[in-house]
């Protein structure tokens, strides 16, 4: 039998709902640093979509079936020579983990980072997240450096 490939679907504001139904599925898995508020996400994500000098997201799919999705943000960095794109969100539902979708997703969003100009990938795992495996072999390296945070618009949530 021959493997089988997911499909990355290019975002659209009439795929919110399934978007904010895997964002809350993920909370479960690897809750965010704050609370999770759907209407919230929902309006993050469809500035997302519209603005694609930010970033972009892709749908994950099985045949036609929504199975995850990740997503592209930038920032640009002289230290990294330049435009860097960092996985934002990336998930896969619990039934489709260790199936080879997540090493295709990460091969795709390589090519993806690639054609958009960028010059690395970034990304932030939890300790203890079960996906560090996948992104070391996916050749991720750990820094000696953390990643810190500190916000700046008001009140988080």
């Amino acid at each position: 039998m021959l493997p089988v490939t997911a499909t990355f679907i290019p975002a659209e504001t009439k795929d919110l709902d399934v978007l904010i139904s895997l964002m809350s599925q993920m909370q479960a898995d690897d809750p965010w640093s704050g609370p999770f508020e759907a209407a919230k996400a929902r309006t993050a994500v469809g500035t997302l979509i519209r603005d694609p000098a930010l970033g972009r997201i892709w749908i994950i799919a099985v045949g036609d079936q929504p199975i995850g999705y990740i997503v592209m943000t930038f920032d640009y960095s002289l230290e990294y020579n330049g435009k860097c794109a960092w996985v934002d969100e990336f998930f896969i539902q619990k039934d489709y983990r260790g199936k080879g979708f997540g090493s295709q997703a990460l091969r795709f969003f390589e090519d993806a980072a690639r054609s958009l100009g960028a010059k690395t990938i970034h990304l932030g795992v939890h300790h203890g997240n079960p996906a560090i495996e996948l992104y070391r072999r996916a050749g991720f390296k750990k820094h000696d450096s953390y990643l810190m945070t500190k916000w700046i618009g008001g009140k988080r949530g």
